[in-house]
């Protein structure tokens, strides 16, 4: 957990705080928060959401402990698919001397059906989607305005519960009658699914 947390607070450029076994690192805001916390499964398949974020040179990340899996010049993307020190899937690119401080800007979501679902969480958040180049994309949906959420069709099916999940503020009923279903609850959230089972967290606003 500390090894993970300190990787991803060098990655994005935000700070450690909190005990151990629940870990955050935090920006100057509290929308620029990522909680790290311990599970009881490790990875054993494809993460369904994974981060991007930006670097100098992906050589800057596998010098903090990551591994490349997928160069951009195989894939011909303009990213290369790295793994974390835990083997969770993430992408970078590559911005030279134009890396900002905040390096975090965007979750891509791997889905059965990329319309549906970001159309879902666009009512959701309130924002509307933008297709480019075959994703389709929400923007504006966090503390920076860069920050993106990128859905991709992908042939697999999700078979596990999510190692990557973002939590909102919002209204459980409301959330439930606009299409989400009801996981458990917990003192302070409830746990929620969207119409293809990704797992999110709801804080009372």
């Amino acid at each position: 957990m500390d090894a993970q947390s300190r990787f991803w607070a060098a990655v994005t450029g935000l700070s450690v705080e909190g005990p151990v076994e629940h870990r955050r690192l935090v920006g100057p805001t509290p929308g620029h928060t990522i909680w790290v916390n311990a599970v009881d499964r490790p990875h054993t398949v494809k993460n369904r959401l994974h981060l991007d974020v930006d670097a100098a040179h992906r050589d800057d990340v596998v010098a903090l402990g990551a591994t490349l899996l997928a160069p951009c010049e195989k894939t011909g993307y303009a990213w290369s698919v790295m793994a974390d020190p835990e083997g969770n899937e993430f992408c970078v690119f590559e911005r030279g001397r134009k890396v900002p401080a905040y390096r975090l800007h965007g979750i891509g979501v791997d889905c059965a059906d990329a319309d549906a679902l970001a159309a879902w969480w666009g009512r959701v958040l309130g924002t509307r989607v933008v297709y480019d180049w075959g994703w389709c994309s929400l923007e504006g949906v966090a503390a920076d305005d860069r920050m993106t959420i990128d859905f991709n069709v992908v042939p697999e099916p999700r078979t596990v519960p999510n190692r990557v999940h973002w939590d909102l503020t919002g209204d459980v009923d409301a959330l439930l009658a606009a299409g989400a279903t009801r996981l458990w609850d917990m003192p302070d959230w409830t746990v929620l699914a969207d119409p293809e089972g990704n797992e999110f967290c709801v804080f009372p606003e």
